[in-house]
């Protein structure tokens, strides 16, 4: 499976990582990749349904961070603490922008299908095209428009 952490404001990968699928690798794997990230003040972090699980929000709040996960329809670990602000929606509608890096992985990147086999291999591949996605985000973003 492959992971990126996106900042919300540009749009661009900040970490990545491959891992072997199991049932809670995208949990895990974005605590470990918050760590890693440097930071001067608390962050907020998005993510799908997927992510509202009670130990995953309850290790997010522990590590500093804001969880702006979507919400379960029934039981549901995010409270009104989080979501009465305007960040929790604008953080909502942000949050897809990461599928426009996995599009752009698959379609350009050449990763849909990748001809490497091994996990160090692929992850090499994967961070790489990261990078490349990156270079090409940051022309687009600096280029003024007409």
């Amino acid at each position: 499976m492959g992971h990126v952490v996106m900042e919300n404001r540009n749009g661009l990968a900040v970490g990545a990582r491959l891992t072997q699928a199991t049932g809670t690798a995208e949990r895990d794997t974005a605590l470990a990749l918050l760590q890693d990230i440097p930071r001067l003040k608390r962050i907020t972090v998005s993510g799908d349904k997927g992510y509202d699980v009670g130990s995953f929000v309850d290790a997010l709040r522990e590590d500093g961070a804001t969880p702006h996960v979507a919400r379960k329809n029934r039981y549901s670990a995010i409270d009104g603490r989080t979501t009465r602000y305007e960040a929790y929606n604008v953080s909502q509608r942000k949050r897809k922008r990461v599928e426009e890096i996995f599009g752009w992985l698959k379609t350009i990147g050449m990763i849909r299908k990748t001809r490497h086999r091994g996990l160090p291999r692929v992850d090499w591949i994967f961070t790489f095209a990261l990078a490349a996605y990156n270079l090409v985000r940051i022309r687009n973003l600096s280029v003024a428009p007409a």
